[in-house]
């Protein structure tokens, strides 16, 4: 199961108005496994992210997805191992309908017609809106677009998962949908987000991004419990492992 690894080795970023993005960010992702990558805003989350598909190159080391080093010459296997989902769903829907999007990738594969309509399906299923199918996406809510979003890329089968912010601009309900459907993929999942308890609801693994650097690498409890470095990576605890004001107070009272 080596195609499902992800290794980064001293990746190093500069945008081009020269400011510094990635400063040397080393890590190795085995199979099957869930890692979150938080940060504050300006943590360059999402630059890493498209280094590991090849939307961004890095100016100085590697990136290999399995066996093989992320190379031009082997993009295109590399995008169809690693399945991409867009912070912002309006950057991955683009097509008149629901179902053409979905179908996009698939066809693009190659796949018969009537294999398409089955993939497009249940993919469509997966995710919980199959009736959406025939609407246009752009009159979609922000929690279908997302939905959307997630079932173009499970229809080209992919062996890893990246997700940038899946759960930005949704409500509770429709959070907890995308958490618990998350949780039923098996392969490996890295989720870039600044939503600390999905983070632990579904990763046994949290990279901490600030500056540029990865200050952090663990698992995922031991890193949410640590308030200092936390603190150092201008973040904070996740909601449910901070003490209630309101309750502090009542017990004060007593």
């Amino acid at each position: 199961m080596s195609h499902h690894i992800v290794e980064a080795v001293d990746l190093q970023y500069t945008y081009p108005d020269g400011t510094a993005g990635l400063k040397g960010v080393s890590f190795r992702i085995s199979h099957g496994e869930s890692v979150a990558i938080v940060g504050e805003n300006g943590a360059v989350k999402s630059t890493l992210l498209l280094h590991l598909n090849g939307y961004l190159t890095a100016a100085q080391g590697t990136v290999r997805i399995g066996d093989y080093p992320l190379t031009k010459q082997n993009l295109k296997a590399v995008r169809r191992s690693v399945g991409m989902v867009f912070q912002n769903p309006d950057d991955q829907l683009f097509m008149p309908t629901v179902f053409d999007d979905v179908a996009f990738g698939p066809l693009n594969l190659g796949l018969a017609k009537e294999e398409v309509v089955l993939t497009v399906n249940r993919a469509l299923e997966t995710v919980g809106v199959a009736h959406l199918k025939q609407r246009p996406p752009y009159k979609l809510s922000q929690g279908e677009k997302r939905a959307v979003s997630i079932a173009t890329v499970l229809a080209m089968s992919p062996d890893i998962l990246v997700m940038d912010e899946p759960t930005s601009s949704l409500d509770p309900r429709s959070r907890r949908r995308l958490i618990e459907l998350l949780k039923t993929f098996r392969h490996t999942k890295i989720v870039a987000t600044h939503d600390l308890d999905m983070a632990l609801d579904l990763c046994e693994r949290t990279i901490v991004l600030h500056q540029g650097r990865i200050t952090a690498d663990g698992p995922t409890q031991k890193i949410m419990r640590d308030e200092e470095l936390l603190r150092s990576s201008s973040l904070e605890k996740p909601l449910r492992m901070q003490s209630c004001p309101v309750c502090a107070g009542e017990k004060k009272a007593f």
